[in-house]
């Protein structure tokens, strides 16, 4: 199933969004960006967000890019 052309990501909005895995494990489908983690010195760019997996409260950190893989992961709760 192919989604539309969604709005590029914006790391500084991602705060609070919701993803769905493609692949779940242990039952963890559903996350939520928790974190963005801002970086030093704060005028480089941001790199890294802190994602929580809503079934287990799981936290994991991964780069910001990486949820732009469509073979990962799927924007809002699917």
């Amino acid at each position: 199933m192919t989604q539309p052309d969604q709005t590029p990501l914006s790391p500084k909005k991602l705060q609070l969004s919701k993803w769905t895995a493609v692949q779940p494990v242990n039952k963890e489908k559903h996350f939520i960006v928790i974190k963005v983690i801002e970086p030093e010195p704060p005028s480089t760019t941001i790199t890294e967000i802190e994602i929580q997996a809503v079934h287990s409260g799981r936290v994991q950190t991964l780069h910001w890019r990486a949820l732009n893989d469509p073979a990962v992961w799927r924007r809002g709760w699917l």
